[in-house]
């Protein structure tokens, strides 16, 4: 069902490149390599529970945390436009 002047299957497709977008965004974020015994920021013991279960971490639980609560959640992007700029 296709609704306005859509194709057929055209909401769809924006939601599967939404989730494919997202996917890539959380694989481009994961470390890669050998897991420090340090933390990088504040140079703390990393342990090993951690290192084992994250390869290739790089902070410890407390830094990962201030990094993630900095980080600003970009929205994603509007592929439909808003329905004000459809009504004009």
């Amino acid at each position: 069902m296709a609704g306005g002047w859509s194709r057929d299957g055209a909401v769809q497709d924006q939601i599967d490149a939404s989730v494919a977008d997202a996917v890539q965004q959380a694989r481009s974020k994961l470390a890669k390599g050998e897991s420090a015994v340090h933390c990088e920021e504040c140079d703390g013991v990393i342990p090993e529970k951690r290192r084992q279960a994250i390869p290739g971490v790089r902070l410890c639980i407390a830094c990962q945390s201030a990094l993630e609560k900095q980080e600003v959640n970009s929205g994603g992007i509007n592929r439909r436009g808003s329905k004000d700029s459809q009504l004009r």
